[in-house]
């Protein structure tokens, strides 16, 4: 069926481009196939290689060309490519299509050249996307991932039967090697009759026996196979690990104790006070004066002497100036008089005078010296030595009275005042 109506196709093709026209149409029609991926290519007449032309593909399910009013699907419109991609169209893999492909240049046109493809039974399977290997003692565990189509599915949801051919060997260098072929249909397979500590390579085919398709070989994929372990293997390895345990375990020990003793120094050390010393800051009784913190007990206790402060206190003396002979005093008078002026050796200066830096009597500070204003008899001599107990104490007023009482006593019984005695200043 399909024969007589690609043979209809074309006769229609011949008698609508006739044997007259300008351009050659695309030859050698061939498609490459992988899985799910369609790739159209041909090759450009002869006649117009090299020309300046393009080309375009068409598709159709092939059981629409019987029916009238049957429309072609465009895949590529007028490219300048010799080939056109097929997979984004997701024909559907069962099914048959018609492709035709004809040549452009400006307005003129080729006829159209047809292809029928079925991807079922023309598009070729891929070997498996990847192949694992793992030791399992002396045998290998080999993981298969199945081929990829377009959409990342996996073939055998389109070959359900579809099985792989693993083929290993030996490695060695120095012969040739004696492979071994093993069919399976699972994914997981533990390869067989292998000997330990040796080196084995793996190759897997994908096969599909309805169609006689048969996948290309993947690159070898090689692995080490493992066994038991030898007794000297064991001894080491135990020997190793207690040597690498005792040096960690003097490691661990040697930090603790460093880490004592830096404690130990710093908290206790070594160097301490002498006997006295400690004698001493140890001493708690309360007589002790070494250096403590006060309580509230020890604050009620503590007592202290009590301590006058005294300023220092200047004597002042008093000199009499002598009399005249018309307002002489008594003879008591006249001589106290004589006797001042010899004690002031001569000099006619009267006034109070201070006694310091002299060599006068040692200061005292007593509560005994008798205070200006008191009355007390004059004792006959030249110098009165006022001694008061402060400085404070003593005022210009206190002088000028006792100033005044002298020079009354002077005046004695006639009442007559010496003129001769004058304000005396401190």
């Amino acid at each position: 069926m399909h024969s007589f109506v690609y043979g209809i196709m074309s006769l229609v093709w011949l008698s609508s481009s006739g044997g007259g026209a300008e351009l050659a149409p695309p030859v050698n029609l061939t498609l490459i196939t992988m899985n799910t991926h369609f790739n159209l290519s041909w090759s450009q007449g002869a006649r117009h290689r090299g020309a300046n032309v393009s080309f375009s593909v068409q598709y159709v399910p092939s059981y629409k060309l019987s029916m009238p009013g049957t429309q072609w699907l465009t895949a590529c419109e007028n490219t300048p490519h010799t080939w056109c991609d097929l997979t984004p169209r997701k024909l559907y893999f069962q099914a048959i299509y018609t492709l035709r492909v004809r040549t452009h240049r400006g307005p003129l046109r080729s006829g159209w050249v047809l292809k029928e493809f079925c991807a079922d039974k023309e598009a070729a399977l891929g070997p498996p996307s990847r192949v694992d290997l793992a030791p399992a003692g002396a045998l290998l565990n080999m993981m298969i991932w199945d081929p990829r189509s377009s959409t990342n599915g996996s073939m055998k949801e389109l070959y359900p039967r579809m099985y792989y051919r693993v083929v290993y060997w030996e490695h060695s260098d120095t012969r040739s090697p004696d492979t071994v072929v093993v069919d399976t249909r699972v994914n997981t397979v533990t390869l067989p009759d292998l000997r330990a500590w040796t080196w084995y390579c793996v190759s897997v085919q994908s096969r599909y026996d309805f169609y006689s398709k048969t996948s290309a070989f993947t690159t070898p994929h090689c692995m080490q196979t493992e066994g038991a372990v030898p007794w000297w293997q064991i001894l080491l390895i135990f020997s190793l690990s207690g040597l690498v345990g005792f040096v960690g375990l003097l490691v661990l020990l040697s930090s603790g104790l460093y880490c004592y003793r830096t404690a130990k120094d710093t908290l206790f050390p070594a160097v301490t006070l002498p006997p006295h010393f400690q004698a001493y800051l140890m001493d708690l009784s309360p007589g002790s004066d070494a250096p403590r913190l006060l309580t509230p007990d020890s604050e009620s206790e503590l007592t202290c002497d009590r301590l006058s402060i005294c300023p220092q206190v200047v004597p002042l003396e008093v000199h009499l100036p002598p009399l005249s002979a018309s307002t002489a005093p008594p003879s008591g008078l006249e001589a106290d008089a004589r006797h001042n002026r010899q004690d002031s050796g001569g000099s006619g200066d009267s006034g109070v005078y201070s006694t310091e830096g002299g060599s006068g009597p040692p200061r005292h500070c007593s509560h005994d010296l008798p205070s200006l204003g008191t009355e007390e008899p004059w004792d006959g001599g030249s110098t009165a030595l006022l001694e008061p107990v402060s400085l404070e104490q003593v005022s210009l007023e206190q002088v000028s009275l006792e100033h005044r009482g002298l020079k009354a006593e002077a005046a004695g019984p006639w009442g007559v005042r010496d003129e001769g005695i004058m304000d005396m200043g401190v």
